[in-house]
């Protein structure tokens, strides 16, 4: 049967609230300490230390909310959570929305009422509902992956790496491009990298663009891509994400075209799997790991008063691989 507090005490003959004190790194003197300790390595009691922090004035809980679990882009951001709270001495709690909204916004107050020492929202969007719930919670809040002035943000630098890559794919000659991005409610994939797109190709007015929106899954992007290269035939299909990228190969397959001699494809990510498909798909590569170890280490600093820019930006890189033809 498993142990309690009250079992320990009663086997070490002191009181209740002395191991908890112990528990919880209180004052307690050498002797009653060995006591306990022995019990303890005696019966294998493990601390509830979920309960401990719930019960404690500061928790060492950081709630992370997730809109799915099922993305590259979110586990590795989490893993690098995990690992800097666990150096910190930190727990992570997660919350899984399966993209709703509403079981969003109802996470931040519950980790409210779980007394979480802080939050990291791995947004997708951010709402009215969301900014009042950040007003209204009394404990800090870090957005990854989104960004708003009344709250604390990391993101990636979306626009940057947008310019960047529309300037590689037009230094290799392309200038008949469709560009395949999704709704403008997500802010960061679905304006910033077009913006940033946008703002490469503005003074190369021999460019002919068409720009064509679809879903984040690949199926949903291979069904779009085969509209677009029957409807427009262009050299190169310039892809919000790296799924997209993935969905605009399948397509090419299908249509019988070859990649990159027929057909040019870009996406974002840097997923490992776009490595080792043939051909390696040319990528914007975001450091999804170390943005989380970068929003965990912001996140603990906020937890213990100090100071923290509003915004943070993480690092990118253009990947140059072999799906992406030279025309000039």
């Amino acid at each position: 049967m498993t142990k309690t507090i009250a079992d320990i005490a009663k086997i070490a003959g002191v009181a209740k609230s002395t191991v908890s004190r112990y528990l919880n790194g209180g004052s307690v003197s050498d002797a009653t300490k060995k006591k306990i300790e022995l019990v303890i390595n005696e019966t294998g009691y493990i601390p509830n230390t979920f309960a401990q922090s719930l019960k404690a004035k500061k928790t060492n809980i950081i709630g992370t909310i997730v809109p799915r679990l099922d993305s590259y882009a979110a586990s590795n951001t989490l893993i690098g959570i995990d690992e800097h709270l666990r150096e910190q001495g930190f727990q992570m709690l997660i919350a899984n929305t399966n993209q709703d909204l509403e079981r969003e916004i109802e996470s931040i107050y519950s980790f409210e009422r779980q007394k979480i020492a802080g939050i990291i929202l791995l947004a997708t969007v951010i709402t009215e509902a969301h900014l009042e719930a950040f007003a209204s919670v009394q404990i800090p809040v870090i957005l990854v992956g989104q960004q708003d002035e009344h709250t604390y943000s990391l993101i990636h630098d979306d626009f940057s790496a947008g310019y960047d890559l529309a300037a590689y794919i037009l230094n290799k000659g392309h200038r008949k491009i469709a560009y395949l991005g999704v709704t403008e409610a997500d802010i960061s994939v679905g304006v910033k990298r077009k913006q940033g797109f946008t703002a490469a190709i503005e003074n190369h007015p021999d460019c002919e663009v068409h720009y064509y929106e679809t879903g984040f899954k690949i199926k949903d992007a291979m069904r779009e891509a085969l509209k677009i290269i029957s409807e427009c035939k262009p050299t190169i299909l310039f892809c919000a994400t790296d799924n997209i990228a993935l969905g605009a190969l399948k397509a090419a397959y299908l249509k019988g075209l070859k990649v990159p001699q027929d057909l040019s494809i870009v996406g974002f990510g840097g997923y490992e799997i776009t490595e080792v498909i043939h051909p390696a798909l040319t990528t914007a590569k975001f450091y999804y790991k170390e943005a989380g170890q970068l929003a965990a280490q912001n996140i603990v600093r906020l937890v213990n008063g100090e100071q923290v820019e509003k915004l943070t930006k993480s690092k990118y890189e253009i990947i140059e691989r072999e799906s992406v033809d030279k025309l000039n």
